[in-house]
């Protein structure tokens, strides 16, 4: 399994939007094949900073599927226009794990 890490700092007061147009985004993600599971948290420390956690049963089904796909470009239209700046989406591969 991989894990989608990507940091998301969005425009300050814009964040209820946000939340708004990822609620309607995230069932155009989990639809996707290969895709596992979702979570978007939120910074307490810095309120317009979140955090997406999304896990994929290969790297090529986020690289290659959801990217190149038209649910991918309805995400975009919907999320895209609040980062400043955009984001870096990295992924990872767990190597250890406790509980």
């Amino acid at each position: 399994m991989i894990t989608e890490h990507a940091p998301l700092d969005v425009r300050p007061g814009q964040e209820a939007a946000f939340e708004r147009g990822f609620a309607r985004a995230k069932d155009l993600i989990a639809a996707s094949p290969g895709f596992v599971s979702l979570e978007l948290l939120r910074s307490i420390e810095t309120p317009s900073r979140y955090l997406l956690l999304a896990r994929w049963e290969r790297l090529e089904d986020h690289t290659e599927g959801f990217r190149k796909s038209a649910a991918y470009e309805d995400w975009k239209a919907l999320l895209h226009h609040f980062y400043d700046p955009f984001p870096t989406v990295e992924h990872f591969q767990i190597v250890a794990h406790a509980g």
